[in-house]
């Protein structure tokens, strides 16, 4: 197989875009080239350099391309970098939808303006990648060919998430995996389980990663009573978390939006039940006490209740994690989605250089 070249303009440092990018090495022998914005979203101040910085992109990437002569420009997000793959002049181009929708948070005052370069970005895409069906549903009203679109989810490495839960069934064990910021709710999640402690249930608690609400939530746990039963393991190698999700039988992920959670899926192949939260993206995958609960958005109550409900019925729990292991093995095997997707850039590739 020829060695081709792709032009990666993403965040290479998510996961979800080390995934992506590994994979394409792996499974298509493809040349990764990376370009991404180098100011961080994380202030007013920065959102204006990197306004600035994505109006001079452009050169930076053309720069590249006359350096680096990829065969092929593959992007996240159709609102920012999928707009500079449209504009590369590059053939073919890849543009994958982040979330629900890329329109967000959608009381932005930049909407219209967001609508008109994605209505752009998806016209002069070659491929369109919606990593689940919840994807679609936007795609649709910005009247997108549907023919164009690959409804696949890259996946998940099977060998390293592996089917051995080693919980201990005498409590309640829960893990949270999200990054510890204000949209994925962990206050919620605390509030519930301080119910649980009021009950006398007991419980070990595991929170991964870092993020802006660490010293909140740690000083949350204090308050309601609950720090000796709560783990933060601040960031941990990505190599830590499938020992981790072996070690709960219960996963927790009360985001209030949701694409296509990796991280659900991880604890799916890791035989922990998964409790989120009732919203389209989680719908795709989860049926209400059927192979996990869904619950709405910020009810500590319900979340309590399914909590111990799901523990209590070790059966219906069981019988869960076996049927959500069997479909991750099935539908998100990350070596074979993978392989799928670098056979299709490679076939997009080779037609458009006999064009």
């Amino acid at each position: 197989m020829t060695k081709r070249k792709i032009l990666f303009l993403g965040e290479s440092y998510r996961p979800d875009a080390t995934t992506w990018m590994n994979g394409l090495k792996e499974f298509g022998h493809f040349e990764i080239i990376n370009w991404e914005l180098k100011t961080p979203n994380n202030s007013v101040y920065n959102r204006i350099i990197r306004i600035l910085e994505f109006k001079l992109a452009y050169f930076k990437i053309k720069k590249i391309i006359r350096q680096q002569q990829p065969d092929m420009v593959i992007a996240e997000r159709s609102t920012s970098y999928g707009f500079l793959a449209a504009i590369s002049g590059i053939k073919p181009i890849a543009i994958a939808q982040q979330g629900r929708t890329d329109l967000w948070p959608e009381n932005s005052i930049l909407l219209p303006f967001k609508k008109i370069i994605q209505k752009y970005a998806f016209k002069k895409a070659t491929l369109i990648h919606a990593w689940g069906p919840v994807m679609t549903v936007s795609m649709l009203k910005a009247n997108v060919n549907m023919n164009q679109v690959l409804v696949l989810p890259k996946g998940i490495d099977l060998d390293k998430f592996k089917n051995q839960n080693t919980a201990n069934p005498e409590k309640i064990c829960a893990i949270v995996s999200r990054s510890l910021l204000p949209e994925y709710r962990h206050d919620i999640i605390l509030q519930a389980f301080a119910l649980l402690h009021q009950k006398g249930i007991d419980f070990s608690l595991t929170i991964v990663g870092n993020g802006t609400r660490l010293q909140f939530l740690k000083d949350l746990t204090k308050a309601l009573q609950i720090e000796k039963k709560v783990i933060f393991t601040g960031k941990i190698p990505n190599t830590e978390l499938p020992k981790l999700l072996q070690q709960s039988n219960i996963y927790i992920s009360m985001p209030i939006t949701e694409g296509v959670s990796a991280s659900l899926f991880e604890a799916m192949a890791c035989n922990c039940y998964p409790i989120v939260t009732d919203i389209p993206g989680n719908q795709s995958w989860i049926s209400h006490r059927e192979n996990g609960s869904l619950i709405p958005v910020d009810d500590v109550e319900m979340l309590a209740k399914e909590l111990i409900w799901s523990f209590e019925n070790s059966t219906q729990r069981n019988k869960a994690v076996s049927d959500n292991r069997k479909f991750i093995e099935e539908n998100a095997d990350y070596k074979i989605n993978m392989k799928i997707i670098s056979d299709k850039y490679h076939e997009l590739i080779e037609s458009a250089q006999n064009q």
